[in-house]
Protein backbone atom coordinates (compact mmCIF):
# COMPACT_ATOMS: atom_id res chain seq x y z
CA UNK A 1 0.00 0.00 0.00
CA UNK A 2 1.80 3.17 1.27
CA UNK A 3 5.75 3.82 1.13
CA UNK A 4 7.55 5.79 3.24
CA UNK A 5 5.42 5.73 6.01
CA UNK A 6 6.90 4.80 9.93
CA UNK A 7 6.93 1.54 9.85
CA UNK A 8 6.57 -0.53 13.52
CA UNK A 9 9.69 -0.66 15.37
CA UNK A 10 10.97 -3.47 16.94
CA UNK A 11 9.24 -3.03 20.75
CA UNK A 12 7.98 0.21 19.47
CA UNK A 13 4.19 0.74 18.71
CA UNK A 14 3.84 4.00 16.62
CA UNK A 15 1.62 6.52 17.39
CA UNK A 16 -1.59 7.96 15.73
CA UNK A 17 -0.14 11.44 15.72
CA UNK A 18 3.15 10.02 13.83
CA UNK A 19 1.01 8.13 11.27
CA UNK A 20 -1.07 11.27 10.52
CA UNK A 21 1.70 13.42 10.33
CA UNK A 22 3.22 11.41 7.55
CA UNK A 23 0.78 12.84 5.46
CA UNK A 24 -1.11 9.63 3.83
CA UNK A 25 -4.62 9.27 3.81
CA UNK A 26 -5.12 6.91 7.00
CA UNK A 27 -7.74 4.35 6.67
CA UNK A 28 -8.44 2.37 10.36
CA UNK A 29 -11.10 -0.14 11.32
CA UNK A 30 -13.42 0.19 14.93
CA UNK A 31 -14.37 -2.44 16.74
CA UNK A 32 -16.52 -3.61 19.66
CA UNK A 33 -16.05 -6.09 22.79
CA UNK A 34 -18.24 -9.00 21.58
CA UNK A 35 -20.33 -10.53 24.41
CA UNK A 36 -20.55 -14.30 23.61
CA UNK A 37 -18.11 -16.77 22.82
CA UNK A 38 -19.48 -16.89 19.04
CA UNK A 39 -19.25 -13.02 19.23
CA UNK A 40 -15.39 -13.33 19.88
CA UNK A 41 -14.81 -16.10 17.37
CA UNK A 42 -16.29 -13.71 14.51
CA UNK A 43 -14.54 -10.96 15.95
CA UNK A 44 -11.19 -12.06 15.51
CA UNK A 45 -12.29 -13.35 12.07
CA UNK A 46 -13.11 -9.49 11.05
CA UNK A 47 -9.52 -8.34 12.42
CA UNK A 48 -7.66 -10.95 10.51
CA UNK A 49 -9.74 -10.47 7.49
CA UNK A 50 -9.19 -6.51 7.55
CA UNK A 51 -5.55 -6.81 8.67
CA UNK A 52 -4.71 -8.10 5.14
CA UNK A 53 -5.48 -4.28 4.01
CA UNK A 54 -2.53 -2.78 6.16
CA UNK A 55 -4.95 -0.22 7.96
CA UNK A 56 -3.32 2.89 9.53
CA UNK A 57 -4.69 1.81 13.12
CA UNK A 58 -7.65 -0.16 14.58
CA UNK A 59 -9.69 1.11 17.80
CA UNK A 60 -11.36 -1.00 20.12
CA UNK A 61 -14.87 0.79 21.90
CA UNK A 62 -15.32 0.53 25.80
CA UNK A 63 -18.73 -0.30 26.57
CA UNK A 64 -21.53 2.10 27.88
CA UNK A 65 -20.52 2.50 32.17
CA UNK A 66 -17.39 0.71 32.03
CA UNK A 67 -19.22 -2.45 31.14
CA UNK A 68 -16.82 -4.02 28.76
CA UNK A 69 -13.66 -2.66 30.22
CA UNK A 70 -11.76 -6.01 30.77
CA UNK A 71 -13.04 -7.39 27.31
CA UNK A 72 -11.41 -3.47 26.10
CA UNK A 73 -8.54 -4.23 27.23
CA UNK A 74 -7.77 -7.73 26.65
CA UNK A 75 -8.73 -7.22 23.03
CA UNK A 76 -6.04 -4.22 22.88
CA UNK A 77 -3.25 -6.31 24.29
CA UNK A 78 -4.20 -9.09 21.84
CA UNK A 79 -4.10 -7.04 19.09
CA UNK A 80 -0.98 -5.57 20.40
CA UNK A 81 0.89 -8.08 20.70
CA UNK A 82 -0.59 -10.90 18.22
CA UNK A 83 -0.67 -9.07 14.68
CA UNK A 84 0.81 -6.54 12.88
CA UNK A 85 -2.04 -3.77 13.51
CA UNK A 86 -1.65 -0.70 15.34
CA UNK A 87 -4.25 -0.51 18.56
CA UNK A 88 -6.35 2.11 20.20
CA UNK A 89 -8.31 1.41 23.03
CA UNK A 90 -11.49 3.80 23.54
CA UNK A 91 -11.57 5.11 27.03
CA UNK A 92 -14.44 6.39 28.91
CA UNK A 93 -15.34 8.52 32.38
CA UNK A 94 -18.25 6.81 33.11
CA UNK A 95 -18.74 5.43 36.64
CA UNK A 96 -15.15 5.18 37.57
CA UNK A 97 -12.76 7.70 39.86
CA UNK A 98 -9.99 9.25 39.23
CA UNK A 99 -7.57 6.76 40.87
CA UNK A 100 -9.14 3.83 38.84
CA UNK A 101 -9.16 6.10 34.83
CA UNK A 102 -5.22 6.07 36.22
CA UNK A 103 -5.20 2.67 37.04
CA UNK A 104 -6.73 1.72 33.84
CA UNK A 105 -3.87 4.08 32.20
CA UNK A 106 -1.09 2.34 33.88
CA UNK A 107 -2.59 -1.01 32.47
CA UNK A 108 -2.97 0.45 28.68
CA UNK A 109 0.72 1.42 29.13
CA UNK A 110 1.87 -1.59 30.78
CA UNK A 111 -0.07 -3.64 27.69
CA UNK A 112 2.35 -1.44 24.93
CA UNK A 113 -0.73 0.57 24.42
CA UNK A 114 0.44 4.01 23.56
CA UNK A 115 -2.75 5.29 21.78
CA UNK A 116 -5.95 6.22 23.35
CA UNK A 117 -9.39 7.64 22.51
CA UNK A 118 -10.65 9.97 25.03
CA UNK A 119 -14.80 10.17 25.36
CA UNK A 120 -17.16 11.22 28.48
CA UNK A 121 -18.99 8.26 27.26
CA UNK A 122 -22.68 7.12 27.44
CA UNK A 123 -24.62 6.67 30.53
CA UNK A 124 -25.00 2.90 31.48
CA UNK A 125 -27.50 1.38 29.23
CA UNK A 126 -26.01 3.11 25.84
CA UNK A 127 -28.58 5.82 25.32
CA UNK A 128 -26.57 9.13 24.66
CA UNK A 129 -30.00 11.04 25.66
CA UNK A 130 -30.12 9.63 29.49
CA UNK A 131 -28.80 11.19 32.58
CA UNK A 132 -25.35 11.32 32.50
CA UNK A 133 -24.11 11.44 36.41
CA UNK A 134 -20.44 12.09 37.34
CA UNK A 135 -18.72 9.68 39.71
CA UNK A 136 -17.98 11.90 42.97
CA UNK A 137 -14.16 10.95 42.17
CA UNK A 138 -14.35 11.44 38.18
CA UNK A 139 -13.84 13.94 36.01
CA UNK A 140 -16.76 15.26 34.72
CA UNK A 141 -15.98 15.96 30.88
CA UNK A 142 -13.60 14.66 28.30
CA UNK A 143 -11.42 17.48 28.41
CA UNK A 144 -10.81 16.16 31.89
CA UNK A 145 -10.02 12.91 30.44
CA UNK A 146 -8.23 13.92 28.55
CA UNK A 147 -5.87 16.03 30.79
CA UNK A 148 -5.90 13.05 32.60
CA UNK A 149 -4.27 10.75 30.57
CA UNK A 150 -1.64 13.34 29.26
CA UNK A 151 -0.16 13.97 32.93
CA UNK A 152 -0.08 9.60 32.97
CA UNK A 153 2.58 9.54 30.36
CA UNK A 154 3.43 9.48 27.16
CA UNK A 155 0.05 9.21 25.09
CA UNK A 156 -1.28 9.94 21.60
CA UNK A 157 -4.93 11.22 22.84
CA UNK A 158 -7.94 11.03 20.15
CA UNK A 159 -10.92 12.59 21.35
CA UNK A 160 -14.60 12.55 19.67
CA UNK A 161 -16.01 15.20 17.33
CA UNK A 162 -19.60 15.72 16.43
CA UNK A 163 -20.80 16.44 12.81
CA UNK A 164 -24.22 16.98 13.68
CA UNK A 165 -23.92 18.06 17.22
CA UNK A 166 -23.64 16.11 20.36
CA UNK A 167 -26.99 15.33 22.04
CA UNK A 168 -26.46 17.25 25.27
CA UNK A 169 -25.49 20.31 23.53
CA UNK A 170 -27.55 22.96 23.31
CA UNK A 171 -26.26 24.48 20.02
CA UNK A 172 -24.19 24.11 17.38
CA UNK A 173 -22.20 26.58 18.35
CA UNK A 174 -21.90 25.68 21.81
CA UNK A 175 -20.91 21.63 20.43
CA UNK A 176 -17.84 23.57 18.48
CA UNK A 177 -16.48 25.02 21.84
CA UNK A 178 -16.68 22.16 23.38
CA UNK A 179 -14.41 20.23 20.98
CA UNK A 180 -12.31 22.89 20.81
CA UNK A 181 -11.45 22.85 24.67
CA UNK A 182 -10.92 19.10 24.27
CA UNK A 183 -8.31 19.91 21.33
CA UNK A 184 -6.97 22.57 23.58
CA UNK A 185 -6.54 20.43 26.20
CA UNK A 186 -4.09 17.85 24.62
CA UNK A 187 -5.87 16.03 22.21
CA UNK A 188 -3.55 14.99 18.84
CA UNK A 189 -6.89 14.09 16.55
CA UNK A 190 -10.24 13.62 16.87
CA UNK A 191 -12.81 10.50 14.95
CA UNK A 192 -16.15 11.84 14.39
CA UNK A 193 -19.56 10.14 15.30
CA UNK A 194 -21.32 7.89 12.30
CA UNK A 195 -22.72 10.47 9.46
CA UNK A 196 -24.08 9.89 6.24
CA UNK A 197 -23.86 12.94 4.83
CA UNK A 198 -20.50 14.42 3.38
CA UNK A 199 -21.36 18.53 4.04
CA UNK A 200 -22.20 17.23 7.32
CA UNK A 201 -18.63 16.47 7.99
CA UNK A 202 -17.16 19.78 6.24
CA UNK A 203 -19.49 21.85 7.81
CA UNK A 204 -17.82 20.26 11.16
CA UNK A 205 -14.40 21.25 9.82
CA UNK A 206 -15.17 24.48 8.84
CA UNK A 207 -16.18 25.50 12.03
CA UNK A 208 -13.99 24.12 13.66
CA UNK A 209 -11.20 25.70 11.38
CA UNK A 210 -13.19 29.09 12.12
CA UNK A 211 -11.94 28.83 15.77
CA UNK A 212 -8.41 28.78 15.30
CA UNK A 213 -7.84 24.88 15.93
CA UNK A 214 -6.48 22.73 13.35
CA UNK A 215 -6.98 19.21 15.00
CA UNK A 216 -7.02 16.61 11.96
CA UNK A 217 -10.31 15.35 12.45
CA UNK A 218 -11.26 11.68 10.42
CA UNK A 219 -14.34 10.89 9.46
CA UNK A 220 -16.23 8.06 11.16
CA UNK A 221 -18.55 5.83 8.43
CA UNK A 222 -20.93 2.96 8.99
CA UNK A 223 -22.39 1.82 5.31
CA UNK A 224 -26.21 1.06 5.51
CA UNK A 225 -26.76 -2.51 4.85
CA UNK A 226 -30.06 -3.26 6.25
CA UNK A 227 -33.14 -0.86 6.55
CA UNK A 228 -32.71 -1.58 10.42
CA UNK A 229 -29.24 0.17 10.31
CA UNK A 230 -30.88 3.38 9.89
CA UNK A 231 -32.97 3.33 13.36
CA UNK A 232 -30.22 2.19 15.42
CA UNK A 233 -27.66 5.11 13.66
CA UNK A 234 -29.96 7.52 15.46
CA UNK A 235 -29.96 5.56 18.43
CA UNK A 236 -26.60 5.82 18.49
CA UNK A 237 -25.03 9.04 17.75
CA UNK A 238 -28.56 11.06 18.28
CA UNK A 239 -28.63 12.88 14.96
CA UNK A 240 -31.55 12.28 13.01
CA UNK A 241 -30.79 10.22 9.77
CA UNK A 242 -30.84 12.59 6.37
CA UNK A 243 -34.37 12.33 5.01
CA UNK A 244 -32.93 12.78 1.59
CA UNK A 245 -30.69 9.97 1.98
CA UNK A 246 -33.18 7.56 3.98
CA UNK A 247 -35.61 8.17 0.45
CA UNK A 248 -32.88 6.72 -1.55
CA UNK A 249 -32.58 3.79 0.85
CA UNK A 250 -36.78 3.14 1.19
CA UNK A 251 -37.19 3.28 -2.50
CA UNK A 252 -35.36 -0.21 -1.73
CA UNK A 253 -36.70 -1.85 1.04
CA UNK A 254 -38.67 -4.42 -0.19
CA UNK A 255 -35.21 -5.75 -1.36
CA UNK A 256 -32.89 -6.62 1.36
CA UNK A 257 -29.78 -6.97 -1.51
CA UNK A 258 -30.29 -4.27 -3.53
CA UNK A 259 -30.24 -2.48 0.09
CA UNK A 260 -27.02 -3.51 0.91
CA UNK A 261 -25.94 -2.58 -2.38
CA UNK A 262 -27.12 0.55 -2.13
CA UNK A 263 -24.97 1.28 0.95
CA UNK A 264 -21.92 0.27 -0.31
CA UNK A 265 -22.49 2.33 -2.64
CA UNK A 266 -23.30 5.14 -0.68
CA UNK A 267 -20.62 4.77 1.39
CA UNK A 268 -18.24 4.82 -1.25
CA UNK A 269 -19.78 7.61 -2.73
CA UNK A 270 -19.51 8.92 0.22
CA UNK A 271 -16.07 8.41 1.27
CA UNK A 272 -14.67 9.50 -2.22
CA UNK A 273 -15.69 13.20 -1.66
CA UNK A 274 -14.43 13.15 2.09
CA UNK A 275 -11.19 12.29 0.43
CA UNK A 276 -11.32 14.49 -2.93
CA UNK A 277 -11.89 17.50 0.05
CA UNK A 278 -9.29 16.66 1.98
CA UNK A 279 -10.08 14.60 4.61
CA UNK A 280 -7.07 13.02 6.64
CA UNK A 281 -8.62 9.36 6.10
CA UNK A 282 -11.71 7.64 6.92
CA UNK A 283 -12.36 5.52 9.82
CA UNK A 284 -15.10 2.37 9.39
CA UNK A 285 -17.12 1.46 11.76
CA UNK A 286 -17.59 -2.17 11.28
CA UNK A 287 -19.71 -3.78 14.10
CA UNK A 288 -16.92 -6.40 13.93
CA UNK A 289 -18.43 -7.25 10.22
CA UNK A 290 -15.67 -7.05 7.45
CA UNK A 291 -17.77 -7.71 3.98
CA UNK A 292 -19.12 -4.83 3.53
CA UNK A 293 -16.33 -2.54 4.87
CA UNK A 294 -13.91 -4.40 2.72
CA UNK A 295 -16.35 -3.58 -0.16
CA UNK A 296 -16.29 -0.24 0.03
CA UNK A 297 -12.85 0.22 0.95
CA UNK A 298 -12.50 -1.74 -2.47
CA UNK A 299 -14.84 0.56 -4.01
CA UNK A 300 -13.25 3.95 -3.52
CA UNK A 301 -11.94 5.22 -6.99
CA UNK A 302 -8.58 6.16 -5.49
CA UNK A 303 -6.38 3.34 -4.59
CA UNK A 304 -6.00 3.36 -1.29
CA UNK A 305 -2.90 4.86 0.59
CA UNK A 306 -2.78 2.87 4.06
CA UNK A 307 0.06 3.18 6.48
CA UNK A 308 2.67 0.05 7.62
CA UNK A 309 1.74 -0.97 10.54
Amino acid sequence: MALGLPSRLPGRVPTVRELLAAGERSFSFEFMPPKTDEGERQLWRAIRELESLRPTFVSVTYGAGGSTRDRTVGIVERLAHETTLTPVAHFTAVDHSIRELRHLVGRFADAGVRNILAVRGDPPGGNPLDEWVKHPDGVAYAEDLVRLIRQAGDFCVGVAAFPYKHPRSATIESDTEFFVRKCRAGADYAITQMFFRAEDYLRLRDRVAARGCDTPIIPGVMPVTQMSTIARSEQLSGAPFPPEVAARFEAVADDPAAVRRLGIEHAAEMCQTLLDEGAPGIHFITFNRSSATREVFQALTTTPAAVVS
